[in-house]
């Protein structure tokens, strides 16, 4: 860019980029009709992630130990929130929103110290980073299916809720121990054995880690496309549950438990290790729950 506008002068660039002072928007709405243009329909969807930037030291920007994807582990990084859209396996990325860390909004004068504007130094979750970036796209008119997000994002039940309450369809990760309720629970009041008669009603059954209820399901072999390795298959299970992420109430002896929420698929995959060739190995890999 710098030898086709200015010449020679580098740190012009350099100085637009990095203290300039200009509007972004405009140039973010462009970028989201024109991926739009490219990959936007029905059947797009948007896949919300992070992205990580390995760091040694410790001055650049939201820099800290933390999870850095593209390792596999924690280091010293930077941590961006990503929105990409894709259709037929193209991806497009349409949005990056770099995340601060405790480390960062923890402290006033290392955020004024690295030039950080004043509407981004208080905390923001990485959940709600990415949902003020899907207003956006939402706002811009760009087009697709479905939301597609990992644990670090299917596990938080407001995130969950926030999807479905913008009328969205999604399918989200999820830790193997987060809990759900059978499709058939029921609220019941039970006959209290002393003291006062219960005021609320409770399930009649407990929630259980979706682990423990995929382990009775039926599972079923699926192949979908080619891979690098060959043809991708794996088994797959699912089945309908209610959400364990409603209010919070003493149930029994177990003390406050969530009560049910929404009905969703929960989806469970088995797929192949081949760590072992010797062994049929097959390890739990993937939990999700999907909102159709």
């Amino acid at each position: 860019m710098a030898e086709r506008l200015v010449p020679g002068e580098y740190d012009q660039l350099h100085h637009f980029v990095a203290a300039g002072v200009w509007d972004e928007a405009p140039l973010e709405r462009e970028l989201l009709t024109q991926a739009d243009g490219l990959v936007g329909g029905n059947d797009a969807v948007l896949v919300i992630d992070d992205t990580a930037l390995p760091k040694k030291g410790n001055h650049s920007v939201g820099v800290a130990p933390q999870y850095a994807s593209s390792l596999g582990k924690n280091a010293n990084c930077q941590t961006l929130v990503s929105l990409t859209l894709a259709r037929h396996e193209v991806p497009v990325m349409i949005a990056l929103r770099l995340f601060l860390p405790e480390s960062w909004t923890n402290d006033a004068a290392r955020l004024q110290r690295a030039g950080v504007p004043a509407d981004y130094r208080m905390a923001h979750t990485k959940p709600d980073i990415a949902l003020a970036e899907l207003d956006k796209v939402i706002a811009a008119g760009v087009r697709f299916g479905c939301v597609l997000a990992d644990a670090g994002y299917g596990l938080s039940a407001p995130f969950r809720q926030a999807l479905s309450d913008r009328g969205l369809q999604w399918a989200v990760g999820i830790p193997r121990h987060l809990k759900a309720y059978p499709m058939d629970v029921q609220l019941i009041f039970p006959v209290a054995g002393r003291g006062r008669p219960r005021q609320h009603a409770i399930p009649d059954v407990l929630s259980a880690p979706a682990e423990v209820m995929l382990a009775k399901a039926k599972w079923q072999k699926v192949s979908w496309r080619h891979g690098t390795k060959g043809r991708l298959k794996a088994r797959f299970a699912a089945m309908r549950v209610r959400t364990a992420d409603g209010p919070p109430q003493r149930i029994h002896d177990e003390g406050q438990q969530h009560m049910p929420g929404d009905e969703v698929w929960l989806v469970g995959e088995h797929r192949s290790s081949g760590e072992n060739e010797g062994k049929r190995c097959c390890d739990p890999t993937w939990r999700g729950l999907s909102s159709r």
